[in-house]
C-alpha cells in the first residue's frame, strides 16, 4: 500500500464536529466536561487532549470588511520524518509505511521527549493515571489496512474531510486552488512543512489566521534531532571518562598530602 493522506479542506467544513463524535466513538474515548472560552466562540473543548484527538477550532475572520466563521481541524499531521519518533529513545513511537506515526505502549519508559519534540504539540500525556500512556490521533491505521476510511472522513457529511494517496491529494488540492484561486490560500499547508505531513489543508484565509504555525520551514525537525542523539554516546563515554579520571586524580592528591603529613610527624619526632 502506498502512503496515504487526508486531505481537509476547511472551505468545505460547517464545524459540525461529527469527525469529533465519530473519533471518539471508534476509539472509545471519553467526554469531556467543557466550557465556553470568550475568545474561541463556540468551540469546545479548548484544545486536543489524552481524551480528544481530533478537535474543530472557530475563527471569527474579518475578510473586506464582512465578519465569517472559518472553521479548522486540528490533529495529529503525522509528518512523513516524524520528530516524534526520532526523539524516542526506545522505539516506542514509529512510523508505519501506509503514512500513521503510531505509538506502542509496551515499549514507553515515560520519558516524554515525543511531545517536546513535536513542532505542531500533538502527542499528550494521560496525566489523570496511575499507569500513564501517550495519547494522539492514529490516523485510524486499523481502518485503513482494512480498506477503510478514516472514521473522520467516513463520517463528514460535506466532504471536507477527503482520504486517499498521497500524491493524489496533492494533486487534487493543486486543482482546487487552480480552479477556484480566490477561494483559498496559496500554500497547501503540509506538503512540504517539516519535510511534508500524512495531514493536508487547504484554507479560505492565511494558515496564521485560523492557528496554524507558519515558521516551522520545510526541514524535518528530526533533522536536527538524531543529530544530537547520535552525540548522546560520545558524550556518556566522555563524561564518565572525565568523572573517572577526576577520581583517580582526587586519589592521589588524597595519597600524596597523606605521605607529606605522615613524613612531617617523623621528621618531629626526631
Amino acid at each position: 500500500m502506498k502512503a496515504m493522506a487526508l486531505l481537509l479542506d476547511h472551505t468545505r467544513c460547517i464545524g459540525c464536529r461529527g469527525c469529533q463524535v465519530a473519533c471518539k466513538q471508534w476509539n472509545g474515548l471519553p467526554a469531556e466536561k467543557t466550557r465556553f472560552f470568550g475568545d474561541q466562540g463556540y468551540q469546545n473543548p479548548k484544545d486536543l487532549t489524552d481524551r480528544t484527538w481530533t478537535l474543530i477550532t472557530y475563527h471569527e475572520i474579518m475578510t473586506n470588511g464582512t465578519l465569517r466563521w472559518v472553521f479548522a481541524k486540528r490533529q495529529c499531521m503525522h509528518c512523513k520524518t516524524p520528530s516524534c519518533v526520532s526523539a524516542c529513545p526506545v522505539g516506542a513511537m514509529y512510523k508505519t509505511p501506509e503514512g500513521p506515526v503510531l505509538y506502542d505502549n509496551n515499549k514507553c519508559m515515560g520519558c516524554r521527549y515525543c511531545m517536546l519534540a513535536c513542532p505542531f504539540q500533538i502527542p499528550k500525556f494521560e496525566w489523570s493515571k496511575a499507569l500513564p500512556e501517550i495519547r494522539k490521533c492514529t490516523l485510524c491505521h486499523d481502518r485503513i489496512v482494512n480498506g477503510m476510511k478514516p472514521c473522520c472522513a467516513a463520517a463528514c457529511p460535506t466532504g471536507a474531510i477527503h482520504f486517499g494517496e498521497r500524491e493524489e491529494m496533492i494533486r487534487t488540492a493543486e486543482r482546487r486552488i487552480g480552479k477556484s484561486p480566490g477561494r483559498y490560500d496559496a500554500r497547501i499547508y503540509g506538503k512540504e512543512e517539516v519535510g511534508g505531513t500524512s495531514v493536508l489543508h487547504l484554507s479560505p484565509v492565511p494558515f496564521e489566521e485560523v492557528g496554524f504555525r507558519t515558521d516551522l520551514g520545510n526541514t524535518p525537525p528530526s533533522f536536527y534531532t538524531e543529530r544530537m542523539m547520535r552525540l548522546v554516546p560520545g558524550v556518556v563515554i566522555g563524561l564518565t571518562l572525565f568523572l573517572g579520571g577526576a577520581y583517580l586524580f582526587s586519589r592521589r592528591i588524597e595519597k600524596v598530602r597523606a605521605m607529606e603529613e605522615e613524613n612531617k610527624e617523623r621528621h618531629d619526632e626526631k
